[in-house]
């Protein structure tokens, strides 16, 4: 239970943190020294009588106001996904262990002590690392493949940032190593950014280029994410919890729990997914730090990051053209360029960020020598392509607006543009015949310029057609003219009754 005045002060906060801008955040340590136990300015009486002296926890308000002056809580979701079918749920667990307790533990202990996070051992971590040694093994041996081509790109960031290289394995746990992996709410990547946060930290999302899927560019947010992470709440483990949950769960978590800072006291207070995130995390770094003791051996990967090399693409291609001229498949193409979301490379327009095409180092060098002659080829294929013909839009109908005047009636307006009265209702969503004077109509049509309007107004009549007059009636008007019945000019004028009036312009032949 939180008081108003609380929420009132944090929407303020939030509120001030948008309009500072570029100005400096607030320093962590003014924040703690900052700190009081504030619930309500005064305690709170409620109607029976009853106070109540809500005092905060002190490290789940630093982290708040650590995470408002950075705007964290503009991320605060469950959006990070994982595989369900690779998340250890403890109910679908087999108990009955390959290795011994001891063994773990041993273990656990090693990877402690060259760590910054914390490998302490639990019954509910073995099970899940029991899980993991016994029935992920074709997965683990995949990631291990796949770990060849990515991890070398993945430390390199870690590295340059001064982050625990360990995290490296936290990009298995997100997407299992999957650059195009798309979550059921929207989360995109190797890092599964949300749109909103991929764009809080510099990834550009359009129509053509998504950077979600850029295995570099969303490594280098997910670098800069982690690290302000780490610095809202000085624990890798509650850092990770946040990056699956949002920051905001995890304080949630905290204040139910009654205060507490340890993962593992916290878990039970966290979404089911986040409360098994960072386990699996710790499953996958066991297996494979040990993965030769448990006879884990992945398959050589025929290529490595490092083994490909970039090129700036200054025109429109596509990975079509792209894949005929280079002799390459359009699969392997789109695997090294995940960015490009259409299987097309845009034209930029900005010289500061070219597009940037990723190939094989031996195909870089084919597509340097002939990039002049591979540009011209694309444009020719993009001028192949069906063009707008211009006689044919002469023959299109033309949109114009008709603006009601005195005396006008759907029948009248529908005769000097050529059209039918059902067309006039339809274009217009008209639900009757009723029109009133100054309605502007859509009308397609005829070009008919505004001198010949106004001479055809003024004029009142048109060949073949009947003014009516005073005292005149369909049967009256059908008589005047040879082989003409009531039922024709019903028909020839879209009547629904034989109600006329005078002035109305009736057709008197099927023209």
């Amino acid at each position: 239970m939180i008081m108003k005045t609380i929420l009132s002060g944090v929407l303020i906060s939030a509120s001030f943190c948008l309009a500072l801008g570029q100005q400096q955040l607030l320093p962590t340590d003014q924040i703690v020294d900052g700190f009081k136990p504030i619930g309500n300015p005064s305690p709170y009486a409620d109607q029976r009588g009853v106070t109540y002296d809500l005092q905060d926890q002190k490290a789940a308000y630093v982290a708040d106001s650590i995470m408002l002056s950075n705007m964290l809580s503009f991320f605060d979701n469950d959006n990070k996904l994982v595989d369900e079918s690779d998340i250890a749920y403890e109910k679908a667990i087999d108990n009955t262990s390959p290795l011994s307790t001891q063994e773990i533990k041993n273990r656990l202990e090693i990877l402690d002590r060259k760590s910054p996070f914390n490998f302490e051992y639990n019954k509910q971590l073995e099970r899940v690392i029991v899980h993991y040694l016994k029935d992920k093994r074709s997965f683990l041996e995949r990631m291990m493949t796949l770990s060849q081509f990515y991890f070398p790109l993945i430390e390199q960031e870690l590295d340059k940032n001064d982050l625990p290289i360990e995290l490296k394995y936290l990009a298995i746990a997100e997407s299992a190593l999957n650059p195009k992996a798309r979550s059921r709410v929207g989360a995109r990547g190797l890092w599964q950014f949300m749109y909103a946060t991929g764009r809080y930290f510099g990834l550009r999302v359009d129509n053509y280029i998504d950077e979600r899927y850029d295995p570099i560019k969303s490594t280098e947010a997910a670098a800069k994410y982690l690290q302000q992470l780490y610095n809202t709440f000085d624990d890798w483990d509650l850092a990770l919890a946040a990056y699956n949950s949002g920051p905001g769960n995890v304080n949630k978590a905290r204040r139910r729990s009654g205060g507490y800072n340890n993962y593992w006291n916290l878990r039970n207070y966290l979404p089911r997914e986040t409360a098994n995130y960072v386990p699996l995390f710790i499953a996958t770094m066991f297996a494979f730090e040990f993965s030769e003791d448990y006879g884990l051996s992945p398959k050589p990967y025929e290529r490595n990051y490092f083994e490909t090399d970039t090129v700036h693409v200054k025109t429109k291609i596509s990975f079509e053209h792209l894949s005929k001229t280079l002799s390459m498949s359009i699969e392997e193409l789109e695997i090294l360029n995940p960015t490009y979301k259409r299987g097309v490379i845009p034209k930029n327009y900005n010289q500061n960020k070219p597009n940037i095409l990723r190939l094989p180092k031996f195909k870089t060098g084919v597509f340097v020598s002939n990039e002049k002659d591979i540009y011209k080829l694309a444009e020719a294929s993009w001028n192949s392509r069906e063009k707008q013909n211009s006689e044919l839009q002469k023959t299109q109908p033309v949109r114009s607006r008709y603006r009601v005047r005195s005396g006008d009636y759907l029948g009248k307006i529908a005769q000097r543009y050529g059209v039918s009265i059902s067309n006039l209702r339809r274009w217009n969503n008209l639900r009757s015949n009723t029109i009133r004077v100054g309605q502007s109509l859509v009308v397609y049509g005829k070009n008919i310029n505004s001198a010949s309007q106004k001479s055809l107004a003024q004029s009142g009549s048109v060949k073949k057609v009947h003014i009516v007059k005073q005292g005149e009636s369909l049967w009256k008007i059908a008589r005047m003219y040879k082989d003409i019945s009531i039922d024709k000019l019903k028909i020839w004028n879209e009547l629904k009754t034989t109600q006329i009036k005078p002035g109305m312009q009736l057709k008197v032949c099927k023209c």
